[in-house]
C-alpha cells in the first residue's frame, strides 16, 4: 500500500485524483447526514438487493466520467507529444530554431498561454463534477456507516457461529478448520475474495468495540495482502499498510502477545521514521518486556458471553444446519397426513410431521402455496422495519435479533386470511384477533439471526400483556421460502434443529395447559449464512381458547 507521505507528494498528474478522492469523501460525508430512507439496511436481505439497482447508476455515472476523463487525458498526451517532439528534433540546435520567428512567436504563445490553459483548464472540474451530481442523485439511498459496521458484524457472527475459517472466508470459502485439514461447509455457486481494505474494515469495526479477538482475526490477513501490493495504490482503498499495522500491534498488545505488537510497531517505524507516538510505543513495550520476560505462547481467545449461557448448544445445533431427531429412534415421531377432523381438510388433509413431543413440535409441509409466499412478501416489503424485542415494559432493537419485520391485518390482503383460515383449521384455535397477533412477516439481514428467546412472556411487565388477552399459548412459523445454507430453527433445550423447509409450517404450544411457560421451547433463529430468509409468525393467545385446549393442573400436560 502507498504509504501516506509518498501520496501526498503526488502534486502533478495526481492532483485530478486526490481532488476526486476529496469529493467523494466530502459526498461520503453528506451521505452520512442524508436522510434515512434505508435505515439499517444489513439487518434486512431484500434492501441489501434493492441497492443493486443503485450501484448500476453509478456505473452508467463512473463510465461517463471515465470517457470524459479519457478524452481530456488524450488531449493532454497530444500536447505532451507535440512539445515534446520540438525538443527531441528542432529545439537541438536552439540558436537555429530561434532565428526562425515562427517557432520564437509559437514558444512564447505557449508559455504564456497554452502551458496556462493547460494547467487551469476547468474541464477536469467540469468531469468531476458531473459525476459528483450523478452521485447526489443516488446518495439518499445508499447504505450508511451503520449499514457498513452492521454487515461486519454479520460476518464475523457467521465466522463464530459456524466455526468459519477467517483465511476462508477472505479467499470466498465456507469453510472449517478440523485436525485433517480445511472443510468446505457450504459451497457457494459464485464466491468473491476479499482485498485487504475489505479485512482491515471488519478488523476496525471489532477494534472500536475493544473486541481484540476478532481484530486480530482480521487484521492479520489484512496485513498480509496490504504487504503483498506495496506501493500500489488503490483509490477506493480507505487503510494503508501503516493503519493496519497501527491496529494490529494495539490489538496483539492488549490480547497480552506484547513481543508481536513490538515487532509490528517497528515494521511501522521502518515505513514512517518520523511517527513519534509509534516511537513512544515502542519505548513502552521494550520497558514491559524489560521488566516480564515475553510469553510467546499467547492463545486469543473468544470473549466470553455472559448473557448468553447456552451459546455451545445454540452454535453446535446450528453448525449441524438442522438436526431433526431420527424417527425410528421413538415410534412415536411420525407422518401422517392430518386433518384435525375439519371439515375443510378432509378433501386435501396436511402432510404433518412430529418432529418433537417434549416440546410437541410439528411440521406441516406445503403449508403455503408459491404463489401465496411471494403475495405475503412483495405486500410487507414496503413496511419492513427494524425487528424489535421486549425489554421491561418497552421494546427496543437488539443485537441479539437481526432482521426486518411489517405485521399484516387479516383484512389487508385475501391471501392473509386464507393463511388464518388454514391455521384455525389445523390447530383448532381461535386466531381471530384480539385472541391471536396479527401475522407477522420477518425478513432476516446478513448474517440475520434470533439469539436463543421465548416466544412466550416471562415477566409480567412484558408488553405482551397490554393485549389483555393473557400470554402467547403457541406459535405457527411459516417458511416462506428456503435458504441456501443456514437459517435453522434450533430447541436449545430439547436439543434438536429444523432446517428450513420451504413452504413448510412450525407449530408448537407455548405454554403447559396450567398456564406455565414451557422451559423446553427455548428456541432461535440460526444465522443466515448463504440466502434470504423470509418467515412469517402467527402468535395465539390464551384468551378466546378456553373451549379449543382446556386447562389443565397437570404440570407435565
Amino acid at each position: 500500500m502507498q504509504d501516506r507521505t509518498h501520496r501526498s507528494t503526488r502534486t502533478h498528474c495526481g492532483v485530478c485524483i486526490l481532488s476526486f478522492k476529496m469529493l467523494l469523501v466530502l459526498g461520503f460525508i453528506s451521505l452520512i447526514l442524508a436522510q434515512q430512507t434505508l435505515c439499517e439496511m444489513y439487518t434486512s436481505v431484500v434492501n441489501v438487493q434493492q441497492t443493486i439497482a443503485v450501484e448500476k447508476e453509478l456505473l452508467k455515472y463512473l463510465n461517463s466520467y471515465i470517457e470524459d476523463e479519457t478524452l481530456r487525458l488524450n488531449d493532454l498526451k497530444r500536447f505532451y507529444g507535440k512539445v515534446s517532439n520540438l525538443h527531441a528534433n528542432v529545439f537541438q540546435g536552439a540558436g537555429t530554431a530561434m532565428a526562425n520567428p515562427l517557432f520564437a512567436y509559437t514558444l512564447i504563445k505557449r508559455l504564456q498561454s497554452e502551458w496556462l490553459n493547460v494547467v487551469y483548464s476547468n474541464e477536469a472540474n467540469e468531469n468531476t463534477q458531473a459525476f459528483k451530481s450523478g452521485y447526489e442523485k443516488e446518495e439518499s439511498r445508499l447504505p450508511k456507516f451503520e449499514d457498513l459496521q452492521g454487515a461486519a458484524k454479520g460476518l464475523m457472527r457467521l465466522q463464530d457461529v459456524y466455526a468459519l475459517s477467517v483465511k476462508g472466508l477472505v479467499n470466498g470459502l465456507f469453510q472449517r478448520d478440523t485436525a485433517g485439514g480445511a472443510v468446505d461447509i457450504y459451497r457457494a455457486v459464485n464466491s468473491i475474495t476479499l482485498s485487504g481494505d475489505d479485512c482491515f474494515l471488519i478488523g476496525k469495526v471489532a477494534y472500536e468495540m475493544e473486541d481484540y479477538y476478532h481484530s486480530v482475526l482480521w487484521l492479520e490477513p489484512a496485513a498480509s495482502l496490504f504487504r503483498q501490493a506495496y506501493r500500489t495504490w488503490n483509490t477506493e482503498d480507505e487503510g494503508s499498510l501503516e493503519d493496519v499495522l497501527d491496529h494490529l500491534a494495539f490489538s496483539h498488545f492488549k490480547t497480552g502477545n506484547v513481543s508481536y505488537a513490538l515487532s509490528l510497531s517497528r515494521e511501522i517505524l521502518h515505513l514512517d521514521p518520523s511517527n513519534k507516538r509509534v516511537t513512544r510505543n515502542i519505548e513502552k513495550y521494550e520497558k514491559i518486556l524489560a521488566a516480564s520476560p515475553a510469553n510467546s505462547d499467547v492463545l486469543i481467545q473468544r470473549p466470553n458471553t455472559t448473557y448468553l449461557q447456552t451459546r455451545n448448544t445454540y452454535e453446535w445445533l446450528c453448525q449441524t444446519l438442522g438436526s431433526q431427531p431420527r424417527h425410528y429412534e421413538n415410534p412415536r415421531l411420525h407422518c401422517d397426513f392430518h386433518t384435525n377432523s375439519n371439515p375443510a381438510l378432509v378433501l386435501k388433509p396436511m402432510r404433518r410431521e412430529v418432529v418433537s413431543l417434549q416440546p410437541y413440535v410439528v411440521l406441516y409441509h406445503s403449508f403455503i402455496s408459491d404463489h401465496e409466499a411471494k403475495t405475503i412478501k412483495e405486500f410487507s416489503a414496503p413496511g419492513l422495519q427494524r425487528s424489535v424485542v421486549a425489554s421491561g415494559v418497552k421494546q427496543s432493537t437488539v443485537e441479539y435479533r437481526i432482521s426486518k419485520s411489517a405485521w399484516l391485518k387479516d383484512t389487508a390482503h385475501p391471501v392473509v386470511q386464507k393463511l388464518d383460515q388454514r391455521i384455525a383449521a389445523l390447530t383448532g384455535l381461535n386466531v381471530h384477533p384480539p385472541y391471536a397477533e396479527y401475522l407477522q412477516v420477518v425478513n432476516y439481514g446478513i448474517g440475520g439471526h434470533y439469539e436463543p428467546h421465548f416466544d412466550h412472556a416471562t415477566s409480567e411487565s412484558s408488553p405482551l400483556y397490554k393485549l389483555n388477552t393473557g400470554n402467547r399459548v403457541a406459535t405457527f412459523m411459516i417458511y416462506l421460502n428456503s435458504v441456501e445454507a443456514g437459517g435453522s430453527t434450533a430447541f436449545i433445550s430439547a436439543n434438536f434443529s429444523v432446517p428450513v423447509v420451504k413452504n413448510a409450517a412450525l407449530f408448537w404450544w407455548n405454554l403447559h395447559r396450567n398456564g406455565k411457560g414451557n422451559g423446553d421451547t427455548l428456541h432461535a433463529g440460526c444465522p443466515v449464512l448463504v440466502g434470504d430468509k423470509w418467515v412469517a409468525n402467527k402468535w395465539v393467545h390464551e384468551f378466546g381458547q378456553e373451549f379449543q385446549r382446556r386447562c389443565s393442573p397437570n404440570p407435565d400436560d
